[in-house]
């Protein structure tokens, strides 16, 4: 009886030393990316690019597109462990870069101007090391590119039958027109003790040369999904908008698209319990001068539109699975909204819908 009390004392001793050196692995791993870092631009591949792509012109057609490609791991089949999936990995390293490339083939196809992704891992255990940026940028190898790191996040060791590991992800800009300059900034997020189970946030700003010496800002962005602190939500629209507001008070035309985690349908003081990602945007508190493009649509064409994100918590079956509307654009008032629209692939290669909007600068 005395040798198997000092087993058992010996295996909970052992086990509380591994997670004790665990937890101090992820306090001194823990690290946030400086606010204002310049990104480097990419020029398109050698013999790719053209002076006509140089600068845009007012009223004239260009178009839009974003898509958050979910880190290449969700094919219909896939669900997610933090939402109650079984899987914290994609099935291989094949279907990662299987997954990424049909998601560029067809974005690449739709021929946008200006492309936004996001959720593209450049190394990470759950999309089996696969540069996701690379494979994606093959396909756009004649367009402009800026890509922003979002987070690099401590070894995750849960699920302990499939640890979700360490990843690396961030969020990229193709643009057919010159990137003059493009910069990373922060998100805020949880100061608490929350910040360890948070991941790091970031948007892009980039700017595009305009012919009346203006410029197109393209904000580019991902904002927090998992947690409820109407704090931390609060403070990323707070920072984000005042972003906006100071280019568009310089005259310059503001386009802000990504993936916004709420649901961009839900009537603003719906009453509910929600978790981050499907609470209504605040629409009242967008600055003066700007507009959801989507907003822009007749009601009917609203209501119709599909919904751009799936239940990642288990396989999604059309006509069955929960859907909501995460992803969108925002315009100043100095860019018309010509058309929009919310695609459908049938969530073949990622959890989200692209969505496309063809605009003109006024």
């Amino acid at each position: 009886m005395k040798k198997i009390k000092k087993i058992i004392l010996t295996a909970v001793l052992g086990i509380a030393a591994v997670t004790a050196i665990y937890l101090l692995y992820v306090f001194v791993s823990y690290k946030r990316l400086p606010d204002n870092i310049v990104i480097d631009v990419e020029e398109p591949a050698t013999g790719t690019a053209s002076n006509a792509y140089y600068m845009l012109k007012k009223n004239t057609d260009y178009t839009a597109f974003t898509y958050n490609i979910g880190f290449g791991a969700y094919t219909p089949d896939f669900s997610f462990f933090m939402d109650g999936g079984k899987s914290s990995w994609a099935k291989s390293r094949e279907s990662v870069t299987a997954a990424v490339g049909g998601a560029a083939e067809y974005a690449y196809n739709q021929q946008p101007d200006f492309a936004l992704i996001q959720e593209m891992d450049i190394d990470g255990t759950r999309s089996w090391h696969v540069n996701e940026f690379e494979v994606f940028s093959k396909k756009f190898n004649d367009y402009y590119k800026a890509f922003a790191q979002n987070y690099d996040s401590a070894f995750l060791m849960y699920p302990l039958t499939q640890p979700h590991g360490k990843n690396k992800s961030g969020i990229a800009l193709y643009s057919k027109y010159k990137i003059e300059s493009a910069l990373r900034r922060s998100f805020p997020i949880s100061t608490s003790f929350t910040k360890f189970l948070d991941l790091d946030r970031c948007y892009s700003i980039s700017a595009v040369p305009v012919e009346n010496e203006k410029k197109l800002i393209i904000i580019n962005l991902h904002m927090s999904a998992y947690g409820h602190s109407d704090e931390v939500r609060t403070a990323q629209i707070k920072k984000l908008f005042n972003d906006m507001e100071k280019e568009y008070k310089k005259g310059n035309y503001v386009l802000c698209g990504g993936d916004f985690n709420h649901n961009l349908k839900a009537q603003e003081g719906a009453v509910g319990d929600f978790e981050t990602y499907t609470h209504p945007f605040p629409r009242s508190s967008l600055p003066e001068g700007f507009y959801f493009a989507m907003d822009r649509l007749g009601e009917d064409e609203k209501s119709a539109l599909r919904n751009t994100s799936r239940d990642s918590g288990r396989p999604f079956i059309e006509g069955e699975s929960e859907t909501v509307t995460l992803d969108g654009f925002i315009f100043s008032e100095n860019i018309e909204m010509i058309k929009y629209e919310n695609l459908n692939t049938g969530f073949s290669f990622s959890d989200h819908e692209p969505v496309k909007a063809v605009f003109e600068l006024k």
